[in-house]
């Protein structure tokens, strides 16, 4: 429906944990889901794609359960993707879908990032899948990222900023390292995926509890905290908030949807440290995670984790310059969620539509050009 609504003439769409988290059992679907999705009516009008699936769960070292999926439009002209073991761009035609693969195919970069980024997880599959592309002479790449997650709400509650803030902050510094070093020419970039970010949990709890008094339950035998109990002063002593390992169960969730969330916003603070990299749209839509996964629950979070903007689309400053400003009122640029109402999975996918400029990519490029690519 989002495709049909917005009619994009080049669309990107990034998976993560493709296959599932059971992806032994499930991946024999994905090739099946694939071949119908480039068959399916809703997408005949796109006679150009390129797929990239790391299905190749085997492989503990490289597995990073990444999905990449491009579609051109059959009124696009000149679409190129670079090689980057020859160094220079291929005109795209056809469908193809690559899988298992991934390491001999020289259409795009990807990496898993080392073990000891995250040593506590010990069969992650976190990493980056970059690809290049040149449209009516705009060369930028194109990054699907899965950055680390939060372990445990007691140890993300212990610090402000968290370990594994610190832990995503090094990963994602390494990806932008990697994306604009000295092997390649540099070109704009975009960077899109579950970045895992969280809210600064000390800072969130000791907002949403400023009022209530904190009660510790430690494990008879090692001593260790198991949970947390915060309870109103008054008011009976009710209990606001449940935290242990995977619990936060917040007694209004409300207020993670109310007015998008938008109250919790200021405590949303994992890219101000890459504000001299990457740009982002202003966020308008609620936290994309963790969502209910009962298929009648489809606006209801879970009490697993604190609600949070996991899923991002961010860009390089000069990726933000390619972006067609309009010159009416007319509303080009479009940042959103996917399907409000209905039940996604415990993510809640988001999207980024707009238009480049035909020769946005030269720097004495006239922007006012009537040929306009979505």
């Amino acid at each position: 429906q989002v495709v049909h609504a917005h009619k994009p003439h080049f669309m990107a769409l990034h998976c993560q944990e493709f296959g599932g988290k059971n992806y032994e059992a499930s991946m024999s679907h994905v090739d099946k889901f694939v071949k119908e999705l480039l068959s399916s009516d809703a997408m005949k009008d796109y006679n150009r794609a390129r797929v990239y699936l790391d299905e190749n769960y085997k492989s503990q070292e490289h597995f990073t359960a990444l999905g990449s999926f491009y579609f051109l439009h059959e009124s696009l002209k000149n679409i190129y993707q670079f090689d980057f073991k020859a160094k220079k761009y291929k005109k795209v035609t056809g469908k193809e879908i690559y899988s298992d693969t991934l390491e001999s195919t020289p259409m795009l970069e990807k990496e898993k990032f080392p073990q000891d980024y995250f040593p506590e997880c010990k069969w992650s599959r976190k990493g980056f899948i970059r690809t290049r592309w040149c449209i009516t002479d705009c060369a930028f790449d194109l990054v699907n990222i899965h950055l680390f997650h939060d372990a445990s709400n007691l140890i993300a509650w212990e610090t402000s900023p968290s370990v594994y803030s610190g832990i995503r902050h090094k990963a994602l510094g390494y990806v932008l390292d990697r994306i604009i070093d000295q092997r390649f020419e540099k070109v704009s970039y975009f960077v899109f995926g579950d970045f895992n970010f969280r809210l600064d949990a000390k800072a969130v709890v000791e907002t949403l509890c400023a009022k209530a008094t904190m009660q510790t339950v430690r494990a008879a035998d090692t001593n260790e905290v198991v949970k947390l109990i915060f309870r109103e002063s008054d008011n009976d002593r009710k209990v606001m908030l449940q935290l242990e390992k995977k619990l936060f169960d917040y007694f209004n969730q409300d207020v993670f949807r109310d007015n998008n969330g938008t109250a919790l916003l200021e405590f949303d603070r994992e890219l101000s440290v890459f504000k001299d990299k990457l740009y982002e749209l202003d966020i308008s839509f609620p936290p994309s995670y963790p969502y209910s996964e009962d298929s009648s629950q489809g606006k209801q979070y879970m009490n697993t984790r604190c609600p949070a903007w996991c899923d991002r689309i961010l860009m390089s400053h000069s990726a933000k310059e390619l972006i067609l400003k309009s010159e009416n009122d007319e509303k080009i640029v479009i940042y959103d969620h996917i399907g409000p109402n209905v039940c996604m999975g415990d993510h809640k996918p988001v999207f980024l539509s707009f238009r480049i400029a035909a020769g946005a990519g030269k720097p004495i490029a006239n922007v006012h050009k009537c040929c306009v690519v979505q």
